[in-house]
This record gives C-alpha cells, sequence and structure tokens, in this order.
C-alpha cells in the first residue's frame, strides 16, 4: 500500500512536464502555420503622374513573403502587376484609374462596360481577360435563374419547397442545392439552350483580337451531370467578356450588345452600338435583379456595399489549382449606368467576395468623382443590329 501511494507522484509529475512541452512545441507550430497562411505582399509602385496615360500600366514590383506558389497546391499567385502589356488606348481613363486603383496587387482582371452600348470602357489584365475562360462557379446561377423563370419551374413566390429559400434567398446566399434542383428540373437541354441564348460558347465581342468563345459542354457533365453544372458551372468555362454581357443585359432591360473595344480615340469617337439579339427576359429581370440586390445588401457580396444599390453575383471554386474568385455587377443609379465584373486567381484569398470588394471600389471610386452624375455626349445616332437567335 505504502509504495503504491509514493510512485504515484513521479507518474504524476511526468504528465504534466510532457503536457507543458507538447502544448509549447504544438503551439508554435500552430503559430507558424498561421503566418504562413496569411501571407502579406509589399507593393513598389512607381510614382503616379499627373499626364495619365503612364499611370495605368504599372512598372510596379511584387514581392511575397514566402515561397512561390508553384508546385504547391495553386499553380497561379494571389498577387501579380495585373496592368502589365495592357494598351490603353481607347479606353475610358477614369474608369481605368479607379479599376487598377481598386484591383491593387491582386493577380486578376477587371472589365467595365456601358451597358446602353457595349462598349468596352478599359480591360485591366487584357491577357487574362481574353484568354481561353474560366470555371463560371457559382455566376452561373443568373443564367439559371433566368432559364427557370422563362420555364415557370419557379412562381410568383420563387419557391422550389414549402419551406426553404425562395429564388432572392438563393441567389443573396448563393444555394447550391437550390440551384441543383432547378437544374434538375429544367434538363440538361434547356440548361444549354438558355445558356447560349444568353451568350455561352460564343464570343461576347466584335473583332475583338485574341478573345475566345469560351466553351459550353455538349452533355451533362460526368462529375455531378446537370445539378453541378448549374450549382458550380462544372466543364463550363466563362470569359470576363461573356459575364460582361450577360449582366450588361440584366441592366438595359434585355438587349445584348456585341461587346466592343475602341482601339484609340478615333474609334472611340466613332463609336456605334451594334445588337446581337433582344431577349425575351424583361418580365424576369426585376426578380433576378432583386436576389443580385440582396446578394450585396445582406449575402455573399456585401463586401461590395456602398450608399448607391448595386446588383451583383459572387462566383468561388478552383479550377485546376487554381482558385477563382468572380464577381459581375451593375450600378442602378445615375445617368452613367456600369457593368463591372471582377475575376480574381491565386491562393485562397482569391475568392467572390473579395472580388465584390474590388467592385464596390471601383464603384466607389468614380463616385466620389461624380462620374456618374455627370452629362456626357451620346455618339451614334444610329443601333445596327444584327438579330441571331438560338434554336431550340
Amino acid at each position: 500500500m505504502t509504495k503504491s501511494r509514493y510512485s504515484f507522484f513521479p507518474i504524476l509529475h511526468f504528465a504534466i512536464i510532457f503536457l507543458l512541452v507538447s502544448n509549447v512545441v504544438f503551439g508554435a507550430q500552430k503559430r507558424r502555420h498561421r503566418r504562413g497562411v496569411h501571407r502579406t505582399s509589399s507593393v513598389r509602385r512607381k510614382a503616379v503622374t499627373r499626364s495619365g496615360r503612364q499611370s495605368l500600366v504599372r512598372r510596379a514590383s511584387y514581392t511575397t513573403a514566402g515561397p512561390v506558389v508553384r508546385g504547391g497546391p495553386w499553380t497561379e499567385p494571389t498577387y501579380a502587376d495585373s496592368t502589365v502589356g495592357d494598351n490603353v488606348d481607347g479606353e475610358d481613363l477614369e474608369v481605368r484609374r479607379a479599376a487598377v486603383q481598386a484591383l491593387g496587387a491582386y493577380n486578376g482582371a477587371v472589365v467595365v462596360v456601358d451597358p446602353n452600348t457595349g462598349r468596352i470602357l478599359t480591360i485591366v489584365n487584357q491577357k487574362l481577360a481574353l484568354s481561353s475562360g474560366f470555371q463560371p462557379c457559382s455566376t452561373i446561377k443568373i443564367s439559371v435563374a433566368l432559364a427557370a423563370l422563362s420555364e415557370k419551374i419557379v412562381g410568383s413566390d420563387g419557391r422550389l419547397w414549402r419551406r426553404g429559400y425562395n429564388l432572392t434567398q438563393a441567389l443573396a446566399h448563393s444555394n447550391n442545392y437550390y440551384f441543383a434542383t432547378l437544374g434538375t428540373k429544367l434538363g440538361f437541354d434547356k440548361v444549354s439552350y438558355y445558356a447560349h441564348l444568353f451568350g455561352y460558347g460564343e464570343k461576347a465581342g466584335l473583332n475583338i483580337p485574341g478573345e475566345t468563345p469560351g466553351r459550353f459542354p455538349s452533355a451533362p457533365p460526368r462529375n455531378g451531370g446537370v445539378g453541378m453544372l448549374t450549382s458550380f458551372g462544372e466543364e463550363v468555362s466563362q470569359t470576363p467578356l461573356q459575364l460582361a454581357a450577360l449582366v450588361s443585359t440584366l441592366a438595359n432591360g434585355g438587349t445584348l450588345y456585341y461587346l466592343q473595344y475602341p482601339r484609340s480615340a478615333l474609334e472611340a469617337d466613332n463609336f456605334v452600338p451594334r445588337i446581337k439579339r433582344r431577349l425575351d427576359i424583361q418580365n424576369f429581370i426585376p426578380e433576378v435583379k432583386q436576389g443580385m440586390l440582396a446578394a450585396v445588401a445582406y449575402g455573399t457580396a456585401r463586401r461590395a456595399q456602398q450608399d448607391e444599390p448595386i446588383a451583383g453575383k459572387t462566383g468561388t471554386c478552383t479550377d485546376s489549382h487554381t482558385h477563382l474568385g468572380w464577381f459581375g455587377s451593375f450600378n442602378d443609379v445615375g445617368k452613367n449606368k456600369l457593368a463591372v465584373v471582377v475575376m480574381l486567381t491565386g491562393g485562397r484569398p482569391a475568392i467572390g467576395p473579395l472580388a465584390a470588394g474590388v467592385a464596390g471600389d471601383i464603384y466607389r471610386n468614380l463616385s466620389q468623382k461624380n462620374y456618374f452624375a455627370a452629362t456626357r455626349s451620346i455618339t451614334p445616332a444610329a443601333l445596327i443590329s444584327t438579330q441571331i437567335c438560338c434554336a431550340r
């Protein structure tokens, strides 16, 4: 009895020492891990000149604190100079300055369009924006919502079930189950028909060198079928120009313009809008717009909030070891409305809510300069219409 009582204390003493040592070791590892996740970048920028154009194509040096991402889980850096190689001739320099400032050090692209004419006002990171396209993530839900309303899959209250989200809430919170169910109810053929009607699988622009048509699958995706397509954009390649054309159509009430990109001041002065096709979606736009306004008010796009109303849809997913953050949007105030699309690539920080924050800063920068209230001359009087529609 005496021996067992005294042998208990050395064992207890050893256990206490072991716990203290293990906490120190594992705590240090956790602290090191956290520092690795939240890496920052130091940015050294060339001084901005007042003359204008030199400040719009930066010559910047970005130094990330930590190893290069290649060889790791992500094949694209989160931070880069996204203006390298851009040609600003023919762009709206005021809009470009706002976009470059808002994007900052992030690796991504910004496309800003006048939704009432289809004129591209600026493309930041032209090489990326005109590439072969990327998975649209949850931004595909805009076209799915329009298709479901057109086919009367959802009723006037926007509900699929007695309880649960209605369409406004599902768009605001980007509910995957809701939109996967819509896809299943629509079926692949109808999903494909409306997607092509809204511009997927074809070039959004007119004679824009280097632009690609993206891709829309010819059959339901092997991974998850039509439900994965309508909730995550599985097997779809979307370009920033295609999303910009779609949100422009919502902003202007149903006219899908050819996006045109003036490449000189003379082309900008002689710009003539060209209509690709008019979409019979006027009755459905208010319901989709309500969901996009809700996304900014209380949903996934809260970072885009400002004094004026913004309607938008976020998207976040991983495409071939590259994290993607999308935001397609338009503002709803003033004479000079804009459609703004932001796409971020890189590691985990490249998410839809962050893209929404970038877009919000663009609107805010321009609002502070009274861009939306200013009176601007309307160049052409005539609209050249080319009606192209999709056969079912």
